[in-house]
């Protein structure tokens, strides 16, 4: 039998590869001119981390992690009934930031009167949900982190930064959404959220389980709930910006105020309260609105004022976002965008006999030396056949070399757009090449 990728994981061929590093270099490209700068971070941390970072009673933490045991510890557990230690206990990280902020407090990247650290990240994150359309349970994401930064100003310039990152990617802005809200901090939302929690209670005959048992832990991620009933009946719910205290309501007004002097359109959503318990105030999450069914998110974040505590590091306040790539191919397809193919041949050499192959080798050599993609046959067909190999590669040129051409030091060199074609020096090909590319 066939051994296939695992259910929920898919493989990048070569043009997808191609976008995705391309993706990765445009993120480089559009938040290096705000400050940030690349981190990596290890695949697996401690599980302890995300249950204290992102919160137990997320569908992340208590749903979705992979939790990895080494196949000796997994043994003492089952046969001799002795669980791993706590530092034994690690998960493949399903978000970026839990790692991100460990990473600056292990390394005390924000001493005390120090700029922030504004950093960046790439890669693949892992969660066990079953898949579908735009939902994997590996899919990659490129994400920022901005550490020790409470002003508003902050928040903006992140929210701006993500817009203009999809519009250099291609996505129009006309298919886009950005929904904002504020989730209040430590001193607003408990209050807020005993008046959510009787709420449920209230109407507790019409809610999932999953929301009953929400109601108890963190009545907030009823909000997010993707059953109609739920969503109908929290559509009533009281509103967080009913309840902010004087500070969170000061942030989140010159939050608006930033986006609305820097011409960035959005939608207030009181309903918005991202997936993970450790957001505060700012939350903000962009949709696309054709073309992608229910997982129409395409990236999202907010602050997080408290996680470099929950993490065990000194007061730091913080705030960043992630984007999915996936999602993001998605949006471009719904858009009718095309991807770049990974194919890129810029001069073909095609053999008339086997004699010249050996100087046909070196001529490929000599323009990949100066940096043209450069091919030539390796099974020894026939010229025809070579043409249609070249004509499949998207070669931009074909140098046909014969022993005729190598007797006088040329190529016949073959524009396969207009088919029109030039005797050319052997030791000029590279220069021709150039000229005629540009």
């Amino acid at each position: 039998m066939a051994i296939n990728a695992p259910e929920g994981t898919r493989d990048l061929l070569p043009d997808e590869a191609l976008f995705w590093s391309r993706f990765k270099q445009m993120a480089a490209e559009v938040f290096g001119c705000y400050g940030y700068l690349p981190i990596e971070t290890p695949l697996i941390e401690q599980t302890e981390l995300f249950v204290r970072g992102i919160g137990e009673a997320t569908d992340v933490v208590s749903k979705e992690m992979f939790t990895a045991l080494s196949g000796e510890n997994l043994r003492r557990w089952v046969e001799e009934g002795q669980p791993p230690k706590a530092k034994s206990r690690l998960s493949l990280r399903p978000e970026g930031t839990a790692g991100t902020v460990r990473a600056v407090v292990q390394h005390d990247l924000v001493p005390q009167g120090a700029a922030p650290a504004k950093l960046m990240y790439a890669g693949p994150m892992f969660r066990a949900e079953r898949p579908q359309k735009g939902r994997q349970r590996q899919f990659n994401q490129v994400g920022v982190e901005c550490l020790g930064a409470e002003e508003p100003t902050i928040d903006a310039e992140a929210i701006i930064m993500l817009m203009r990152f999809y519009e250099k990617v291609g996505i129009p802005t006309r298919s886009m959404r950005l929904l904002l809200n504020s989730m209040g901090c430590e001193r607003c939302r408990p209050a807020y959220r005993d008046l959510v929690r009787a709420y449920m209670d209230e109407h507790a005959d019409d809610l999932c389980e999953t929301c009953l048992t929400r109601a108890e832990l963190n009545p907030l991620r009823a909000f997010d709930c993707k059953s109609p009933g739920c969503a109908t009946v929290m559509a009533d719910a009281p509103k967080i910006t009913d309840y902010l205290c004087d500070e969170c309501r000061e942030h989140y007004t010159a939050v608006k105020a930033l986006l609305d002097g820097a011409g960035i359109g959005y939608e207030e959503d009181q309903a918005l309260v991202r997936g993970l318990d450790y957001y505060t105030r700012t939350v903000f999450e962009v949709q696309v609105t054709d073309g992608m069914g229910s997982q129409n998110a395409i990236g999202g974040g907010g602050r997080y004022d408290k996680l470099a505590e929950e993490v065990g590091g000194r007061p730091t306040p913080g705030l960043g976002f992630a984007l999915g790539f996936e999602r993001c191919v998605l949006a471009l397809e719904a858009a009718g965008v095309e991807m770049p193919r990974a194919q890129r041949c810029d001069l073909f050499v095609a053999c008339v006999d086997d004699a010249v192959r050996p100087r046909a080798f070196a001529l490929v050599q000599q323009c990949r030396d100066a940096g043209y993609a450069c091919e030539m046959d390796h099974q020894h067909r026939s010229l025809k056949s070579q043409f249609k190999l070249a004509d499949k590669l998207g070669a931009a040129r074909v140098a046909v070399l014969g022993p005729d051409e190598l007797a006088r030091g040329q190529v016949t060199l073959r524009d396969m757009g207009t088919h029109a074609e030039a005797l050319v020096g052997l030791d000029e090909v590279t220069a021709e090449l150039g000229q005629a590319l540009l």
